[in-house]
């Protein structure tokens, strides 16, 4: 399982698919997987990978690794797409501008209040 993870590119490095086995954050079929896993085309894969997700279908096992171009022939991408953006505007302030003049704190209190 680590290295096929590793071959097709989901991780950057082996170690680090080693270790997202053996803290629970790849499954197959429904089950976890530790690293020494074997996996056989029509599996189904989750893993997480950062902070999102990684759901895929083998289409094809690989013990080396291989460019992007042919790694992505080994797997379908079955992941959800992720949920929309909120569309309301929030007011921020770029970080390190200091406190809001008192025309800013002014618009801000009418931004507010349109909300209400």
């Amino acid at each position: 399982m680590d290295r096929w993870l590793w071959a097709v590119r989901l991780t950057k490095t082996r170690p680090d698919a080693a270790a997202a086995c053996r803290g629970g954050h790849v499954r197959v079929n429904g089950h976890p997987a530790k690293p020494a896993t074997t996996v056989s085309p029509g599996d189904e894969v989750r893993a997480r990978v950062g902070d999102t997700t990684r759901v895929v279908e083998v289409v094809r096992v690989i013990q080396k690794r291989v460019g992007a171009a042919d790694a992505a022939t080994c797997y379908l991408d079955r992941t959800p797409a992720p949920p929309p953006l909120a569309a309301v505007p929030v007011a921020r302030r770029e970080r390190g501008a200091g406190r809001p003049t008192k025309r800013e704190r002014r618009v801000l209190d009418r931004f507010r209040a349109g909300d209400r």
